[in-house]
């Protein structure tokens, strides 16, 4: 049976560890309320330059030429895969991690080999994961899973189009996870390049704007203008969903840690409690059998 000193030693470790875990959920929450209102800005112009799209699409261009669209016979396919760059946020990294391993296999099966597959992780933890796979990164990007920035969204997502433009590659493909709630983390794989010229993608959107534009100096030009826009702002977006998948995560697992800590702590006080009063006893029981 511990002694009482040793019950109070690890009362007073678990006081510690409930004061660090408290401060990272409330960092969590900071954090995650930033990300969020970053989202929540930038949806109204994600969906106003996606119902220009969907009008110019549905006007009937010819898109065939279209250096972004073009499909060709999958050789080579670059996957863009993001994680965190720390831990403590619960399972959140090794699922994308699992969800990255599962991409990969697709394309295996597929008959690509491991040289045919071109990764860039973002976020130590996936680099960390897909480097134990076999895969290299040239480069470190890390810094955009921990602070997106849109000038750092826009260069990263010019390197992949050129990539797919000067036939590198013939698909890129796009491994996060989609921040449902605080309480849900969803794993999403979508094709950035080649882009979809199908207006029926966007009939789902909520339109309120005019449909009927006056289009300078023609819809080819405004289309070749407007789609690479649309690419850097996907990206963009990618980063910041998932970015506040990563402090969604982090937070329910500081909660989490928090209550179980809370319940251990309540616990250990009863244990302490009981064996304290059991010594008073024993102390009292001493004394009276030696007055007699």
């Amino acid at each position: 049976m511990a002694s009482l000193k040793e019950i109070k030693d690890r009362i007073n470790t678990i006081n510690g560890t409930l004061k660090i875990t408290s401060a990272m959920k409330m960092v969590a929450t900071s954090k995650l309320r930033k990300a969020q209102n970053a989202i929540g800005n930038l949806v109204p112009y994600q969906r106003q330059i996606h119902h220009i799209l969907s009008d110019l699409l549905s006007s009937e261009i010819d898109t065939e030429g279209d250096v972004y669209a073009a499909v060709r016979p999958l050789k080579k396919v670059a996957i863009v895969a993001f994680a965190s760059n720390s831990s403590l946020c619960g399972a959140f990294n090794s699922n994308a991690v699992r969800h990255f391993s599962e991409a990969v296999e697709k394309y295996r099966k597929a008959g690509l080999s491991d040289r045919d597959i071109i990764v860039f992780p973002v976020g130590r933890k996936m680099a960390d994961g897909a480097k134990k796979m076999g895969f290299d990164s040239a480069e470190d990007y890390s810094r955009l899973a921990d602070k997106p920035a849109y000038d750092d969204a826009v260069a990263f997502a010019r390197k992949l189009m050129d990539m797919f433009t000067s036939n590198e590659v013939d698909k890129i493909e796009l491994v996060y996870t989609h921040c449902k709630s605080t309480s849900t983390q969803i794993p999403v794989n979508e094709t950035y390049l080649p882009v979809s010229l199908d207006s029926s993608l966007y009939e789902h959107e909520e339109h309120h704007g005019v449909s009927n534009f006056i289009i300078e100096p023609d819809a080819g030009s405004v289309l070749e203008t407007l789609l690479p826009k649309v690419l850097f702002l996907k990206i963009y977006t990618v980063l910041l969903d998932a970015n506040a998948a990563e402090h969604a995560a982090r937070l329910m697992a500081m909660q989490l840690a928090t209550d179980n800590g809370n319940q251990l702590l309540d616990e250990i006080r009863i244990q302490y409690n009981k064996q304290r009063q059991q010594e008073i006893t024993n102390e009292l029981q001493d004394i009276i059998g030696g007055s007699l």
